[in-house]
């Protein structure tokens, strides 16, 4: 059958038209899979929309109800095709409707076109992704904070410039990584409030003649409400989706830091944790290895996700307002980001589970000049020296500090976010909200 946008007849194609097919129809068909069902929910509520206008009469409706349910069905059993003659889902989906119901089945498009069509399903899709990430990033956030707690009082050099600094412990590592996602949580609010705007109805980006409530379509499909203009709807596209995979790298820059740590502390030159043999990869032809992939890996896929975003920025450049076919290809970078952030907070979360503490190493590498600015301190509180006095007589000092006594630094350490005062009862709090 005919693409939407084709006159009747058009099957036919010189190979001029297939290799522009070809060309711009892209990976759309393939993309599109994921995005089926939120195209049928959203084409399920523009029945109804319609139906409410008096286009479509109440056996109508259900006649489309009933065939878009059925196409549903398929496609959750891996049936529902979408060829590259089809060119997207939207035409897929017609197609069939057509087949089975005739002549109804071209009613359906009444009132909106393919750019509302695709923007409402990448919204709900993006919608209930986010919400799924969320819901990942928050077992993360509590993995690492199990693990936090087990071993909080365990003794760890800090370190500035990759240089030993001063005194700090393995709950206050992990409490640090902790916090970032509880914050990166937080923040989810503003790109949450960019995606739930429902752009059905907005047609092509100028509105439609028929009376669609298109409240009432916002609310069914479950967004807070309807963007107003409609011309807001194809300048939004990619703009919100930018912001989007944004907060996604924001994710997983901090599983990015987090693997940088496990690759460094649990390594010959810091060995400071292990990591259990499940989780890590031999050579093919050094058996001595032990290679943190996993990690390496998490890394690497934060540099694709920046590829993503960089993809987004490049498109939405200097576009003017209105739709312009540049914006199909803001498809896929969302998708891949989506699927790449889930991913990466998986591969954490497994990293966290295999990971053990190496208490002797963690012991023996808090050596005494980790103490310094604590034994300037000392002579701030108990001689009266101003720190700067304390700082030069400590530096020029041949033995910058006294080999520790660890519980009384724990007694020492007792403002909140300190070595013997890590948080985690507070972090614990705010995961629990």
């Amino acid at each position: 059958m005919s693409k939407l946008w084709e006159k009747e007849g058009s099957e036919k194609k010189s190979d001029a038209q297939k290799e522009m097919e070809a060309f711009t129809v892209g990976k759309d068909h393939l993309l599109d899979q994921v995005l089926v069902p939120y195209d049928l929910k959203a084409s399920t509520v523009h029945a109804e929309a319609l139906n409410g206008a008096g286009v479509l009469s109440d056996d109508d409706l259900n006649n489309l109800k009933r065939e878009l349910n059925i196409l549903y069905e398929t496609w959750k059993r891996g049936e529902f095709k979408i060829l590259i003659e089809d060119e997207d889902m939207h035409t897929a989906i017609e197609n069939e409707l057509v087949r089975n119901l005739g002549d109804l089945g071209k009613k359906i498009h009444a009132g909106r076109s393919r750019n509302d069509q695709v923007l409402t399903a990448l919204r709900l899709f993006e919608k209930e992704k986010l919400s799924d990430l969320l819901t990942s990033l928050h077992q993360t956030a509590a993995e690492l904070l199990d693990f936090a707690e087990k071993y909080e009082k365990l003794p760890m050099p800090g370190y500035t410039h990759t240089r030993k600094a001063m005194l700090s412990s393995v709950g206050l590592w992990a409490g640090a990584y902790i916090e970032m996602m509880l914050l990166q949580l937080d923040a989810s609010e503003g790109v949450k409030s960019l995606i739930d705007r429902s752009p059905l109805g907005t047609a092509a980006g100028f509105g439609t003649t028929f009376p669609l409530d298109r409240e009432k379509e916002a609310k069914d499909l479950g967004f807070r409400s309807p963007i107003i203009c409609s011309t807001t709807s194809q300048l939004s596209r990619g703009w919100v989706e930018l912001q989007l995979v944004q907060y996604l790298f924001g994710i997983t820059s901090i599983m990015n830091r987090f693997a940088s740590d496990i690759i460094l502390y649990t390594g010959e030159g810091f060995p400071f944790f292990d990591l259990h043999d499940d989780v890590t990869t031999g050579s093919s032809i050094m058996p001595q290895k032990k290679n943190p992939d996993l990690a390496e890996l998490i890394r690497g896929r934060h540099a694709e996700l920046s590829g993503s975003m960089a993809t987004l920025q490049s498109i939405t450049a200097n576009l003017t307002s209105g739709y312009h076919r540049d914006l199909q290809l803001t498809k896929e970078p969302v998708i891949n980001a989506i699927q790449n952030c889930m991913d990466t907070l998986s591969a954490c979360r497994l990293l966290i589970r295999h990971l053990t503490p190496l208490q002797k190493n963690l012991e023996q590498a808090c050596t005494s000049e980790i103490f310094a600015a604590e034994e300037a301190n000392k002579l701030v509180k108990l001689k009266g020296y101003s720190f700067r006095e304390a700082y030069l007589e400590i530096k020029s000092s041949a033995k910058n500090a006294a080999n520790p006594d660890w519980n009384h630094l724990r007694e020492s350490y007792s403002h909140l976010g300190s070595p013997g005062n890590s948080g985690l009862k507070e972090l614990k709090e705010w995961l629990k909200k």
